[in-house]
């Protein structure tokens, strides 16, 4: 069982409206969004599309539910663009993040990346870096992960995620054996590793000390097969619904040694529901509703709420 003194319990606006393809779940409102989070019983939340730009006016929204923003996405070319460049972008992020009280903030490097495109396959037509850009991919996490703690005290969590040049396991374990543990986390995903091909227990196994921030995503994997004899490209693996929440009896995912893991690292953070699926075909409060009481009842996060 997880410390609720230590470890929140979040959802991501993914499942209401989708950032990468937004004609999924257009129809929703970021209003209907944080209500049902906090409806459905989540304490936290990240940031999406249609977020007020604004962060006096996300905060007085956010602060009407109880809820907290919990990080958000940064997409990071540390390796295509001069460093001074994503640097600046990264202090107007961590500026607003700081004001509605974030606590991490998630880096993907998306230099070459190939995930918000139709016409790619998401596992043969990746970018692999060379090791100059593995240097100056490390090198610039190190110098973002130092400002962002040391200034604002918001751990730099790095996000592998399919379709980017951190996507496998041997790609995560050099990006984590040459960044500095004091100022580089990891955004630990088990769906990506999963959709990658890799046990995400055994990869946890091996950084648990260093998660910094931790998604919950279920894989159908039916699906997944779909996308590897069929060369899908990830949007379409998306829109096919290879994602879903901890509960649902169509995932794979050992959600419970996930737990038990996190648990003996003495992990303290954020865990958020993570499923991007279409909203038309799966009810996102519904799907919510499903993830929080899954892990209510099998880490005691998120308590008690009864809906009827």
């Amino acid at each position: 069982m997880l410390d609720p003194k230590k470890v929140k319990l979040g959802i991501c606006p993914i499942g209401w409206s989708n950032d990468d393809m937004w004609d999924l779940g257009d129809e929703n409102t970021f209003q209907q969004c944080v209500s049902e989070m906090k409806l459905a019983g989540f304490d936290g939340c990240e940031v999406g599309h249609k977020y007020p730009e604004d962060r006096e006016v996300l905060k007085h929204m956010l602060d009407a539910r109880n809820l907290t923003i919990a990080s958000r996405w940064f997409s990071s070319f540390l390796v295509d663009k001069p460093y001074e460049e994503v640097e600046a972008e990264f202090v107007k992020e961590l500026e607003y993040l700081s004001y509605v009280g974030a606590s991490a903030i998630n880096i993907s490097e998306q230099s070459g990346s190939i995930q918000g495109m139709l016409d790619k396959r998401v596992l043969k037509d990746k970018r692999i870096m060379n090791d100059e850009e593995w240097a100056r991919l490390c090198d610039g996490l190190n110098k973002l992960g130092k400002l962002s703690l040391e200034k604002y005290g918001i751990k730099s969590c790095f996000h592998h995620h399919m379709g980017t040049v951190v996507q496998t396991v041997e790609e995560t374990i050099r990006l984590m054996e040459n960044t500095d543990p004091k100022y580089v986390f990891l955004c630990f995903d088990t769906g990506h590793f999963t959709f990658a091909g890799e046990d995400p227990v055994d990869v946890l196994g091996k950084f648990a000390d260093r998660v910094g921030h931790v998604h919950l995503k279920n894989m159908r994997m039916p699906i997944v097969e779909k996308v590897k004899a069929e060369d899908w490209s990830f949007l379409k693996a998306v829109r096919s619904g290879a994602f879903t929440v901890p509960g649902d009896p169509d995932g794979c995912v050992d959600f419970d040694s996930v737990f038990e893991i996190l648990d003996k690292a003495g992990y303290e953070g954020w865990i958020m529901v993570e499923a991007e699926q279409d909203p038309a075909v799966a009810n996102p409060f519904e799907y919510a509703k499903m993830g929080r009481e899954y892990i209510t009842k099998h880490t005691g996060l998120g308590g008690e709420v009864v809906l009827k």
